[in-house]
Parts: structure tokens; sequence; C-alpha cells
């Protein structure tokens, strides 16, 4: 059954990370998305890249000698998505006023760091940079700031902010007609994403000191614990009601712990929790805790989430050709959205064929 974005056609310039990514969210959900890739690129695309590619079609162009093919296919295009330096596409001739003077309607995507403006746009930069600007990466980790993969910026802050600015533009293309350029900036959103703790530190409920924060893990109640057997467990029962039932499961009776709220009693209660934890292994705690509202699970590494009973039951994870990757999200009633094929080959006349007669 095609997915919620059947119909849905998307041209996407190679690129690395947030990009791709994004190409692949809406081919997940049904669109027909067409990656331009340059000459003597691996249709695979970078290291990871080959699963970021799935659902997509590829051509390859010579973009200085092939402009006109590139615009013949963005003649038929819903929507573009790009993530070259501000100002590239422009020199290309493949900027938004020569696009749009093809297709009024198009919905151009446009994915950076910094932004197609300010002071910084012009400068490389990579996932850990923008989010350094925006306050977030401070704020993550416990002697220093630690990067939390790429998702954060890359994924969270960028493409799934490119692709909600894409499905709304599209919304309004369908009352006026006049499409739209998305500036998609990694700064943009991962300071939004940010809302609730700019919120918090508006109502002086939130300090610039590390591991001093409710959700830091500066709170005894909500961070990461060692178990004997070398794993770890996410503890995170925020509410009271659920916080008394760890402190029952568990046995921290001292009165000490009723204070759950009070971060002068934190790093107290954290190395008793810490000594707590470690006198069980991981299947322990979990025998003793799994199936209540103590808010406790597993940290697993990416074998053991694999074979999660939770995650198998759900398949939120799928057998790809060249290994495991995840499932589609999210999930539809009606619309199934599921990965279509590994990334293929396909030629300029094939698409436009398609696309023109569609």
């Amino acid at each position: 059954m095609p997915g919620p974005l059947d119909g849905l056609r998307v041209v996407e310039f190679c690129g690395l990370g947030p990009g791709p990514f994004c190409g692949m969210l809406l081919a997940d959900l049904g669109a027909d998305v067409v990656r331009i890739d340059r000459p003597g690129t691996d249709p695979k695309g970078a290291l990871g890249h080959h699963v970021l590619g799935r659902g997509k079609r590829v051509v390859t162009l010579d973009l200085k000698a092939d402009r006109a093919a590139a615009l013949d296919l963005i003649a038929h295009a819903d929507a573009l998505i790009e993530g070259f330096r501000p100002g590239v596409m422009e020199r290309l001739g493949l900027g938004p006023k020569d696009a749009h003077a093809r297709n009024p309607a198009l919905i151009y995507g446009r994915m950076t760091g910094w932004g197609q403006t300010g002071p910084r746009a012009q400068d490389a930069g990579h996932d850990i940079n923008y989010i350094g600007l925006t306050g977030a990466l401070h704020a993550i980790g416990e002697d220093g700031p630690v990067p939390p993969l790429n998702l954060l910026g890359d994924f969270g802050g960028g493409a799934m902010y490119l692709a909600v600015g894409i499905l709304a533009a599209l919304h309004e293309v369908r009352k006026t007609g006049r499409g739209q350029v998305i500036d998609a900036a990694i700064v943009d959103g991962t300071a939004h994403l940010s809302a609730m703790i700019w919120g918090m530190v508006g109502q002086g409920a939130w300090t610039a000191e590390r591991q001093a924060n409710t959700l830091d893990g500066g709170a005894h109640f909500y961070r990461c614990y060692e178990c004997a057997d070398g794993k770890w467990l996410s503890i995170g029962p925020i509410e009271p009601k659920f916080y008394a039932l760890l402190r029952e499961k568990a046995g921290l009776t001292d009165p000490a712990f009723d204070a759950q709220t009070d971060p002068a009693g934190w790093p107290n209660l954290r190395a008793r929790c810490a000594a707590m934890f470690k006198t069980r292994s991981q299947a322990e705690w979990l025998a003793l805790l799994d199936g209540t509202d103590a808010c406790v699970a597993p940290v697993h590494d990416f074998d053991a989430a694999l074979a999660d009973p939770h995650m198998q039951a759900r398949g939120v994870f799928q057998m790809g050709k060249d290994g495991p990757e995840p499932s589609a999200a999210p999930r539809f009633s009606h619309t199934p959205a599921e990965p279509s094929h590994p990334v293929a080959e396909a030629t300029l006349g094939d698409i436009l064929n398609g696309w023109s007669g569609s």
C-alpha cells in the first residue's frame, strides 16, 4: 500500500547527514525522491549513508555541464533539498530564482548548519560546532561537554525541521500555488528543541553548571547507573508516586531520600544510589523493577537493542541489504510507511518520462 506521501516528487542534491536523512524520511513515507549525484560518487554514499539512500533513485549529473537537465527535473518536482554553503546553488544557476522561474510552486529546502545569513554563514562546521553555539552542548556531559552523537543537531535540529518545513510549505502552496524557500539551519532547530529548557532558565530552575539540574543527570532519580556486571540502567521516576515505588522496590528507606527535589542533597544521594545499583546485575535489577511504574529501563548497546523483546515485538528494526537498520517511523493506520528499496540507479529519461506524465 502506498505511503502517505505517495505522489510527492522530491529532488535531492547529494550531500551529507541531515539533507540525506530528510530525503530518506520523505521516501520512507512514500515520496518519490530522486538524488542527483556528482560524477564518480559511490551510489551508496559516504560511510553509513547507504541506509539514508533507501527508497531513492539516483541519477548522475555534472551540475556545471548539465544545468539544463537538473532544471528539467526541478520543473517537475514538488520539493527540492540541498545542503551546500550559501551561494553555491546560485553560482551553479540552480538557486531559488532559477528554480522558481521554471517551477513557481516549488518548495526549495535549504539545509545548513549556520543558516543562510549571519556572520558564520560561510564557515565550515559540523554538528558538534552548531549545537555548541546554541548552549545545548554545554549542558550535556559531566566533567565536560559530551556530543550526543550527531543526533541532536544533524538529525533532530536539522533534518526533522527541514521535513516539517517542507510539509508545512506544501500545505500552504495548495492554497496559493506559490512555492517558497525553507532556510533550515541546525542552530535554529537545536535552539527550538531547547524551548522547555529555556523556559526553565527563565524561571530560575536551570543553572549553567552541568550535573546540577533535574534533567542533566544531576538529580539522583534521573540518570544512568552502572550495575554489578558493567551494564547500565536508566532511572527516571520524576513523579513522586513513581519515585516512591522505586524507593519501595529498591529498599531506599533512609529518610534522606524524602527530599527528592532538593538539589543540595543530590550529590550524596547519587553516590548512595550508585553504590546500591552496583550490588546486582542489570538482569537482577530488571527482574525486580521491570513491569512496574518505577521508570527503569536497560541502557542497551546497538546489538542489545536489536534483541530486546519490546523492540522486536514492534518491529523497530528491519533487515536491510547490508544489515539491520531502523524501520520507518512514525506509524500510520491507513497508509503504512515502509522503506521501498535500497538506493537504486536510474536514468534521467525514465524519471522525466514518469514525472512529466503524472
